[in-house]
């Protein structure tokens, strides 16, 4: 396992003073090591898990030639172009059941969706494409192909292949296809434990009697929430007090109980509560200045517990920058502590419907909405208020647009970046 010092020395360029948001997530990859416990599961209980292992399919699937439309099956050999093609009905497939006779030419089989394609009979054309008199189908000429409205035996997944990757997250689609494989458990990562706390003297809990000078804590909830989105197994440890006895106490808690921690509050340049001095204390931590905003100050390294260490994210205590740095840093850093595939977000662009002041050297990350405009253009514009204060504006807003850290002024018109919530917030 490798120290703050030795990942820091392997960054070209590194100031914890002035890091850029590319090297804060450079340094966590370093950083984080993936749980390696496993456990089976079954698949009600595999929503949103990470996979530990490939799944193999023991089955095609499909496991046979089937139809893929209610109509009539053929050889597709009889069409001839510009034709019709007259066929005698000789019975009905269902699905679920094989049909067992011969099928010969100028004849055809009736069929359901998903019943079996017997020997010989490549092709189905819809009931709603055919002449029906009596015991007789005309096809009209041109409304099927040869081949036509047949699923092939596998070609979904064939036997032996892998249906699923390891470090896929296991989202509805995965849950149904494992199904469809006919496995009734999966191998799958522990959940990650993720302990939490917001530090300060002026942080009420909810239930408490305001008082001056006091806010209630908001951060908690929102992390919750951000936490609650990943399938973690969540520890809140509540508000703990700046005093040194208190706040060792949690710490030490939180690092039994946890694979990763995460704090609000405490961690800016000149603080005058316990907070760095206690990290510093109990682990290996680094505190950085980060050419963000959003979200400037950032601790980030291990808390010790023995033998045990668990991975620390001491976040800003303002409202937006907590929910920022979330998303930019932590998210990518707990999916990877997850033994997920880190999935990088996907960004949108859009027009600037409006234009923006920045300075280049900081990645800057304006909440915004985007919306589609009558030309079929996708068009973004902030919210309004961009203090990292305002909580609202997180609410209102269906996105971050993410301003580049060299990029300057944006105009009207201007092509920006957006990493839309949905999903995540």
């Amino acid at each position: 396992m490798k120290s703050i010092e030795q990942i820091a020395a392997e960054l070209q360029g590194y100031d914890p003073q002035a890091l850029s948001a590319e090297r804060v997530n450079d340094f966590l990859n370093r950083l984080v090591e993936p749980v390696t416990q496993t456990e089976e599961v079954g698949v009600f209980d595999a929503p949103d898990r990470i996979l530990a292992r490939d799944v193999i399919s023991p089955i095609s699937v499909p496991p046979h030639d089937n139809s893929a439309m209610d109509g009539f099956a053929f050889d597709g050999a009889q069409l001839r172009p510009g034709e019709p093609l007259h066929l005698r009905v000789v019975g009905t497939a269902f699905a679920g059941k094989a049909w067992s006779s011969p099928v010969g030419a100028g004849e055809c089989l009736k069929i359901m969706t998903g019943a079996i394609l017997p020997a010989g009979l490549d092709t189905v054309v819809p009931l709603e494409f055919v002449a029906i008199e009596g015991n007789t189908v005309t096809v009209p000429p041109g409304v099927v192909k040869t081949g036509d409205n047949r699923r092939l035996l596998g070609e979904d997944i064939m036997a032996g292949n892998a249906a699923l990757r390891r470090g896929q997250r296991l989202g509805p689609a995965a849950l149904g296809l494992i199904a469809s494989l006919g496995l009734p458990t999966v191998n799958v990562f522990r959940r990650v434990r993720v302990a939490y706390f917001s530090t300060g003297d002026e942080i009420l809990s909810l239930g408490e009697a305001p008082r001056e000078g006091a806010v209630y804590d908001s951060n908690r909830y929102t992390v919750f929430g951000l936490l609650t989105r990943m399938g973690v197994e969540v520890i809140d440890m509540g508000v703990v007090r700046d005093e040194p006895a208190a706040l060792e106490a949690a710490f030490r808690q939180a690092a039994a109980r946890a694979d990763a921690i995460i704090t609000s509050g405490g961690v800016s340049m000149g603080e005058a509560d316990h907070t760095k001095a206690m990290m510093k204390q109990l682990g290996d931590v680094a505190f950085w200045r980060i050419a963000m905003r959003p979200g400037r100050p950032m601790a980030v390294g291990r808390i010790l517990d023995g033998a045990k260490s668990s991975i620390l994210f001491g976040l800003p205590g303002n409202p937006v920058a907590v929910m920022v740095t979330f998303l930019a840093f932590v998210r990518p850093a707990l999916q990877r502590l997850m033994g997920a595939e880190v999935q990088a977000p996907v960004l949108l662009q859009a027009r600037s419907g409006e234009a923006m002041r920045k300075k280049p050297g900081r990645t800057e990350y304006q909440r915004g909405n985007v919306v589609r405009e009558a030309d079929g253009s996708l068009v973004a514009r902030t919210t309004g208020n961009q203090g990292s204060g305002v909580l609202s504006s997180m609410v209102q807003a269906n996105g971050l647009i993410v301003l580049r850290h060299e990029q300057g002024n944006v105009a009207v018109g201007d092509t920006v970046e957006v990493m839309l919530f949905d999903g995540v917030v």
